[in-house]
């Protein structure tokens, strides 16, 4: 089944993630499609409800508001929160659905460190100053931007993977950046809460 195909039958309805185990009437084939037509259904704040702890749950309402007040634009917030917060879903679908070989675990494994040294240097460059380095940010994150791509390359629809995109081209944004790691800047509120709320995933081994 193409992308095309699927999209073409179902819009902007969640049945983006491509592969299934099985064509048959197999249970796990059943329940992934299940999760699938559930995830579509679903609401933002309800996905967050369902499938995000409490404290990513606060990072993301965090980067809503930086999103709002950088675009001055409520729903285009609303959009790309949407985006992140489904990407992150159709991952952790396809995890638990056992839809990764072998060489997309290591790419896996690879993301998550590659992840989670990214969220230590957001920590870093907001708590110390004089320590942001935007060129090695952006190549920070632009790693985890290809190690996610090659991750979802055999899963999602291209649809899914340029919201992906749409995600990670917003926030290395020049100016975003810039505004984000200024001491004094207009998102520093959320950015105290951002990276006290990393402090404590990492605590908890979930970051």
């Amino acid at each position: 089944m193409s992308g095309g195909e699927e999209n073409g039958r179902n819009g902007e309805s969640e049945s983006d993630i491509m592969a299934e185990p099985g064509a048959g009437f197999d249970a796990k084939g059943f329940g992934l499609r299940a999760q699938k037509k559930l995830l579509g259904k679903m609401s933002s704040k309800k996905i967050v409800k369902h499938f995000i702890d409490d404290t990513t749950s606060e990072v993301l309402d965090n980067a809503f508001k930086i999103m709002k007040d950088f675009t001055g634009d409520k729903k285009q917030a609303e959009k790309l929160l949407k985006y992140l917060i489904k990407t992150i879903i159709k991952v952790g679908i396809l995890y638990r659905n056992d839809q990764f070989n072998a060489e997309e675990l290591q790419v896996a494994e690879t993301f998550k460190s590659k992840f989670h040294s990214l969220a230590m240097t957001v920590v870093s460059f907001h708590e110390v100053e004089f320590t942001y380095e935007k060129p090695f940010l952006k190549s920070s994150i632009d790693e985890c931007r290809q190690l996610l791509q090659s991750l979802i390359q055999r899963h999602l629809t291209d649809k899914s993977k340029g919201r992906a995109d749409t995600v990670f081209n917003f926030f290395t944004k020049d100016e975003l950046m810039d505004a984000l790691f200024n001491p004094s800047g207009p998102h520093k509120k959320e950015m105290d809460s951002i990276t006290a709320d990393m402090h404590k995933m990492m605590d908890d081994g979930n970051l």
